[in-house]
């Protein structure tokens, strides 16, 4: 196993990133990639040869994390380094002109995932920034479009249901071809004469807890996200959601898991 070991002198770091050069790295198709309006604006490109992304500079443990973005086709995650990783996922997976997006929601622990949630947005996500939210604590992972809840993973029993809460994850983001099997299901291709296509980027926050590797004890405890879960009204908005924009929900899918659901599924949305 893996992980990533790393030492800290504040315990604490709150990053807005209003400036992208000081706050992330670009780590491939850097000359796709553009920082507009004094570093308060990037933009990740994909053409025919090759797409785009950048990850933060700081490893996170627990956090806030939210984007404005307006959408062409990207991913937005955390995630950790080695064979046995850990991912929280917002992928946007590209569509024929006109047709819905569908949000792809995941939770990998350990290198193993399997944990898909699919939506459909209630507005184009092209026409304007829209904001993409996740709280990670030690309790639970909520997905948040907008400030509504979309989807929520609770930390039930992790030696039986294994919850990324070990390994330190840094904010990733890229735009990539990925019409082998995201554009319903590889039947259809990108269109390259519409290229080159452009996901913007604006007003990223990562209030997050470093926790130094075998301190026991975390040390963000007085911040409102680290003991978050959702109440009676945002429960009863995430049900509606769900109800009404949901198109794929890994807890039903008795096909693919035929020898039982997932332990979780009998507990979680």
């Amino acid at each position: 196993m893996k992980l990533i070991v790393f030492l800290v002198v504040l315990p604490w770091v709150a990053v807005f990133a209003r400036n992208f050069s000081q706050d992330f790295d670009l780590t491939w198709g850097s000359d796709r990639v553009r920082i507009l309006n004094n570093g308060e604006l990037l933009t990740l490109s994909l053409d025919k040869d090759s797409g785009s992304a950048f990850q933060s500079k700081n490893e996170y443990l627990f956090g806030k994390i939210s984007v404005q973005l307006k959408l062409v086709r990207h991913c937005h995650i955390l995630a950790s380094q080695g064979s046995t990783w850990d991912e929280i996922d917002f992928e946007f997976l590209g569509n024929l002109s006109g047709d819905p997006y569908t949000v792809h929601t995941n939770v990998i622990t350990e290198g193993k995932g399997d944990r898909e949630q699919q939506f459909r947005l209630w507005f184009d996500p092209i026409a304007d920034f829209h904001t993409y939210s996740i709280i990670w604590n030690p309790h639970v992972i909520i997905f948040y479009v907008d400030g509504t809840p979309i989807r929520e993973f609770k930390n039930l029993d992790s030696t039986k249901v294994p919850f990324p809460e070990s390994r330190a994850m840094r904010i990733h983001s890229s735009i990539w071809n990925a019409d082998d099997w995201a554009t319903k299901g590889g039947l259809i291709k990108t269109d390259w004469s519409k290229g080159p296509f452009t996901a913007s980027f604006r007003n990223i926050s990562a209030q997050a807890c470093i926790w130094a590797s075998g301190s026991g004890a975390y040390p963000c405890s007085s911040n409102s996200w680290l003991a978050k879960q959702l109440d009676a009204p945002s429960l009863e908005r995430l049900m509606w959601v769900q109800k009404h924009y949901m198109i794929y929900n890994y807890c039903i899918d008795l096909k693919r898991f035929p020898q039982g659901l997932p332990l979780e599924c009998a507990a979680t949305t």
